[in-house]
């Protein structure tokens, strides 16, 4: 784990469009998971990215 993915305590963290953070508070989303907190930033910079990670960890809700 990073030292910005241990920082990375909510999806609020992220500064995430206002739609989006209410999306995420509608669908009960608590703390970012830590395939999320580590492609999240990375996808908003623009980046490519190929993630790893069990089935249930967050992977196609980060690349949403």
């Amino acid at each position: 784990m990073t030292k910005q993915e241990s920082q990375i305590d909510s999806f609020y963290d992220f500064g995430l469009h206002p739609d989006v953070e209410d999306a995420v508070e509608t669908m009960n989303y608590g703390k970012p998971s830590p395939v999320q907190a580590a492609t999240i930033p990375l996808i908003m910079d623009g980046e490519d990215i190929i993630a790893c990670a069990q089935t249930g960890t967050g992977k196609t809700a980060a690349y949403l």
